[in-house]
């Protein structure tokens, strides 16, 4: 606290003791300023430092600390007061402690002291940039992309001045606690800059000095940009504002928000240092994949090659040797199938039972008699239409055989029918006792004689969001505003475990493609993964900036695909919890994702109103398929991965060719089943294609909100009616 004592030595005005004092002080003063001028040079006459020639009639040191403590007594600066006389005493005291002894002094504190001496405060980057975060992560999903685009350079500049200062600690803290919000985005310059962890490496370093002598720029529009620079005003974080004055070059555009995210539109080289790569996702993008179907259990596939075995001999028999046998063909499938999937048992499922033998049979049967589609053979497409739900249903889904459909509704209930034209037979007793059913004749003895056209399953507290079936049809999973997902016996129409788990409403539900796990996507902005024997989740999938709005199986059931609000699509490893891909280029929240049977494309769509075709084994995006007017509510492609399909809020179903207009290297990678169709290599990576599309089926005023191919590529279409506004 030396300021004080600066101020009083300054001017007899600002630190006088008495009004009786102040005479004899200017007297003493001119009669010293005379023989200054007689004996002392003109280059000494004005030194202020104590002990010099001229000055020895001065207040004493001492004199002058009782002048500022006097002062202090009598204005009341009772605070300051006892810290001046702390540091008489010896002691020195830090930032921390100076702010609690002016806090417990119940005066306001003027925070422009505390925020300009932060500079000095080991803490200060670590606290300023962590408040920042936590506002960009709370404030509005329409700002967020734009705001968080500066978090970036923030991050850099902030450890590299903590490396400079030799706050080596700090630096250390500060890149592990905040490393992974841009590892993905960043992943070459993440790893260069942790080895930077001396001054003389900031000085040394390549990468440091261009970061030092360049400004990072960035593109903002008005309102988040205001909002942006108001926030580090108002809250005088002194360091990030001239981090942002002195690195950051924000090119600010008014008028209506961006279309994409300042961090995520680097493809033209107007963000980040000129001649710097801006976006490094390919990097993260090249971590190994395994896209192949799971090696089967050997005894499984023994049982099931004998199985096929008897039927051949039995086709053999009435038909002659000239046909070709299934084991061979099953074999064969086999074989290319599971080429690079994952090893058997790296992800756990229960044993399997003689069902799995003939279901695996079936699907063989369903392969044999599959349709082959393409640009000369379109798809058959069956279209359910629901009528008078008043804007009521907000979800549907149907079995993968297309003997039921269940629609999930606002109303908290679950609707579900046969398309079979069946009734639907529940319990007559639903106190029923497990104990008294044995086998399947036991059940159908407990169930009602006279079905009905329809089941109603309640137990949900708020509307219902999502439906998903298992692949065997015998259960049904729901989601719900509640916070909860329920699952459902298709064969007794009762609940059978309620999951709790997500702290938001959940939007999406789906089942794992053998059953036994399913997945969930929520308002939290997580997915969780879930087993139907466990209630709480197993795994947590947290790294999405907004909602979760979709989520999606691999085939094999090793990764998951999620959609979301922050225009973002992610592939996650299921067994370690972690993100393994990131797709950006979406303009608006990713309402639908789908994944091809063959394990090697995935396909995004949603508010936008454009369907985006990506590598799963690169990361990249193949092309960019626009038309639909309205958003696109459900992708799903064609059982030889050939074909996909779209439907949206425009009414339309839109049939795409997913191999037409793709980089000629998928052909290469033997990517797809048929090669007769023509490949094109794109010479820009974001051209549009609208030549892909294969077919359009508009609808009379039915928003469609499913898509789906059975087995043999037939195309299943659900939606509810919505009367015209202004009807004829």
């Amino acid at each position: 606290m030396s300021s004080p004592a600066n101020s009083a030595a300054s001017g007899p005005s600002e630190g006088k003791p008495s009004q009786q004092q102040q005479p004899q002080q200017q007297q003493q003063q001119q009669h010293q300023q005379q023989q200054q001028q007689q004996q002392q040079p003109p280059t000494s006459a004005g030194d202020p430092q104590r002990g010099s020639p001229g000055l020895t009639n001065l207040p004493s040191q001492a004199d002058l600390d009782k002048i500022v403590a006097s002062y202090l007594q009598k204005k009341g600066y009772k605070a300051t007061e006892a810290i001046f006389k702390k540091e008489l005493g010896g002691a020195t005291l830090s930032l921390e402690e100076l702010s609690k002894e002016l806090a417990s002094s119940g005066k306001p504190i003027s925070t422009n002291v505390l925020k300009y001496a932060e500079e000095g405060d080991p803490n200060a980057y670590i606290i300023s940039y962590r408040s920042l975060r936590e506002w960009i992560e709370n404030s509005l999903d329409w700002y967020k992309p734009e705001l968080r685009s500066v978090l970036f350079p923030i991050f850099v500049h902030a450890y590299l001045d903590l490396v400079s200062k030799d706050m080596h600690e700090q630096a250390q803290e500060f890149m592990e606690a905040y490393k992974d919000d841009h590892i993905e985005l960043h992943m070459l310059d993440i790893n260069r800059l942790e080895t930077i962890t001396a001054s003389e490496h900031v000085r040394e370093n390549e990468l440091a000095q261009l970061y030092r002598s360049n400004k990072y720029n960035l593109r903002m529009s008005g309102v988040p940009f205001e909002l942006f620079l108001n926030y580090l005003q108002d809250n005088k974080y002194m360091l990030l504002l001239r981090i942002v004055n002195q690195y950051l070059n924000i090119q600010v555009i008014h008028g209506k928000l961006m279309e994409s995210a300042g961090a995520l539109d680097g493809e033209d080289g107007t963000i980040g240092i000129t001649g710097h790569e801006a976006q490094q996702i390919e990097s993260f993008n090249q971590q190994p994949l395994q896209l192949g179907q799971p090696q089967m259990d050997p005894a499984f596939r023994e049982e099931v090659e004998q199985a096929l075995k008897s039927q051949d001999a039995a086709r053999k028999d009435g038909q002659g040797d000239g046909v070709s046998t299934l084991l061979d063909m099953y074999k064969k499938v086999k074989q290319e199938a599971t080429a690079d999937g994952p090893a058997f048992g790296d992800i756990p499922f229960p044993p399997y039972r003689g069902t799995d033998i003939q279901a695996e049979i079936d699907s063989l049967n369903d392969l044999r008699k599959r349709v082959s589609l393409g640009s000369a053979s379109l798809p058959s497409i069956c279209c359910y239409t629901f009528h008078n739900t008043h804007d009521g249903l907000n979800c549907l889904s149907i079995t993968e055989d297309a003997t039921l459909i269940a629609g999930g509704f606002s109303e908290s209930f679950i609707k579900i029918w046969s398309l079979k034209g069946e009734k639907l037979r529940g319990l007559r007793n639903t106190r029923l006792n497990p104990a008294d059913i044995n086998d399947l004749n036991d059940l159908n003895r407990q169930k009602e004689r006279h079905g009905s056209e329809y089941k109603r399953l309640i137990g949900h507290s708020g509307p219902v969001y999502g439906t998903s079936f298992s692949h065997d049809n015998k259960y049904l999973i729901s989601c719900s505003e509640d916070k909860t997902a329920r699952l459902w016996s298709t064969q007794t129409y009762s609940n059978l475990v309620v999951y709790k788990g997500h702290n938001y409403p959940i939007w999406d539900v789906s089942f794992g493609p053998f059953g036994y796990y399913f997945a969930t996507a929520s308002h939290d902005r997580t997915a969780r993964l879930w087993s139907c024997d466990h209630i709480h989740p197993l795994r947590i999938f947290a790294g999405h900036l907004s909602d979760v709005d979709a989520v999606r199986f691999h085939p094999n059931s090793k990764y998951l695909v999620t959609g979301s609000s922050d225009r973002t699509c992610r592939l996650w490893d299921v067994q370690r919890g972690t993100c393994v891909r990131v797709f950006t280029g979406h303009t608006g929240s990713v309402k639908a994702v789908a994944v091809s049977p063959n394990g090697r494309l995935m396909a995004s769509a949603g508010e936008d109103k454009s369907i985006m075709l990506w590598d799963l084994g690169s990361g990249r995006r193949l092309k960019k398929m626009t038309g639909h007017t309205g958003f696109i509510y459900s992708v799903d492609f064609s059982a030889d991965s050939n074909v996909l399909v779209s439907g949206g809020a425009d009414g339309t179903v839109r049939v795409w060719d997913v191999n037409k207009n793709t980089p000629g290297d998928m052909a290469d990678a033997g990517y797809n089943d048929s090669m007769d169709t023509k490949r094109i290599r794109l010479e820009e990576p974001d051209r549009n294609s609208n030549n892909d599309q294969l077919g359009v089926f508009p609808t009379k005023h039915t928003p469609v909100y499913k898509v789906q191919f059975t087995k043999r590529n037939l195309c299943l279409v659900a939606g509810a009616f919505t009367p015209p506004d202004n009807p004829l």
